[in-house]
């Protein structure tokens, strides 16, 4: 018996992995981010879907913990602590913008939908961020890395992190239910645990980097996915949130070992990260996404205006053309795998009704496609537009 449910979760298993490589060598073909095809793939398998996976759940649920990590520690090997602290100066006034911006509406439908603090919280993070991945494959594809406002498009996608590792702990506290004077102490030790790792990070970066840094390919990657566990858990006993551990630890490791992290985890994170996507697909209820459709469509088309607005007056401050202002805001527009995460952490704790997992893949599913859409158009229609007045004028 033992080894035919064995044999069963291989086939399952198989089936799932080969699956999303089938999906994401079709969003490859297409150009887009394979976020919506496992979104979809979750769909099809989970709740109310085709078929029910039943014997692969509780390694598909591991496997996505795993996932949120290695997105999380990989994110914060992306920067140094002196790129956080010059990006943190510089880009302030746009963050906050970008925040007050984005956040409101999520809070705004959560209110009106009737989910209280929890929901509210937790929609204002899932509307709000931006998705670095997606932003990033834009960026490069389009050609726009050299451009005069990417460098205003990255410092504002830097405050969102730093404001990921304050907003994480909090929307902890929130789920958990805690009151007010343990919300706050959560928060406070997450800020002190903060300072306390950009203060190591910028005077004993190096050190921590050779702990962690090995010649031989196995040793190395070990110890990293070991430190970045161990620190993920000891970070969510301290409620502090395991995701925001591994940000730290990956912002603690820095120069050449930091790239030579990234390019080794690159493989690992796409894996268990796939899987943690259809984890959220799973969980939700394709009959409850009709239901909520006109939110999500509502709320895409606020927050897709809400945040071109952030990048052209940020843009605009930075001293870019009317062009140049237009491609900082579409360059913003797409959610994914942040706004999954967040959402998967209200889900997971269940402090959320289930129409809140059912609006929130609805609405990444249509900004993870609308972002890059928006990016590529935007120029190309304000060029038509000035045309068409210099011929009417």
């Amino acid at each position: 018996m033992v080894a035919h449910e064995t044999a069963l979760s291989l086939i399952q298993l198989g089936a799932v992995l080969f699956g999303l490589g089938l999906l994401g060598r079709l969003a490859a073909r297409i150009g887009m981010s394979p976020i919506p095809l496992y979104l979809i793939g979750g769909l099809v398998f989970g709740t109310g879907g085709l078929i029910r996976l039943e014997h692969v759940d509780q390694f598909i649920e591991l496997a996505s913990e795993i996932g949120v990590v290695l997105l999380l520690l990989l994110l914060g090997l992306e920067y140094s602590a002196t790129e956080l602290v010059t990006g943190l100066r510089t880009s302030w006034l746009a963050g906050v913008v970008d925040l007050v911006l984005n956040a409101a509406p999520g809070v705004t439908v959560a209110l009106l939908l009737g989910w209280g603090l929890t929901g509210a919280v937790a929609m204002a993070g899932v509307t709000y961020i931006s998705s670095s991945g997606i932003v990033a494959k834009v960026l490069n594809d389009l050609g726009r890395l050299g451009n005069r406002e990417t460098p205003t498009i990255l410092s504002i996608l830097v405050f969102e992190d730093l404001v990921m590792a304050g907003y994480l702990p909090v929307l902890t506290a929130v789920l958990a239910g805690a009151g007010f004077a343990a919300g706050m102490t959560t928060v406070g030790i997450a800020l002190v645990t903060v300072t306390v790792v950009l203060v190591v990070a910028l005077r004993f970066g190096k050190y921590v980097s050779r702990i962690v840094d090995s010649d031989d390919r196995e040793i190395f990657l070990l110890k990293l996915l070991g430190a970045a566990l161990l620190i993920a858990g000891l970070a969510s006993s301290l409620q502090v949130s395991a995701a925001v551990g591994a940000f730290l630890l990956g912002i603690a490791i820095s120069g050449s070992t930091a790239h030579n992290a990234a390019k080794l985890l690159e493989p690992l994170r796409d894996l268990f990260a796939a899987l943690f996507f259809v984890l959220f697909g799973l969980s939700t209820d394709p009959a409850g996404i009709p239901p909520v459709l006109g939110w999500a469509l509502t709320l895409a088309l606020v927050t897709a205006a809400t945040k071109i607005a952030t990048g052209w007056w940020a843009a605009e401050r930075a001293g870019a053309s009317r062009y140049g202002r237009a491609r900082a805001g579409s360059a913003l527009v797409a959610r994914g795998e942040f706004s999954i995460v967040i959402a998967g952490l209200a889900v997971t704790a269940g402090a959320v009704p289930p129409e809140f997992a059912a609006l929130a893949t609805t609405y990444v599913l249509i900004m993870a496609v609308l972002g890059p859409i928006a990016a590529r158009v935007i120029e190309p229609a304000l060029r038509g537009v000035d045309r068409l007045r210099v011929r009417t004028a």
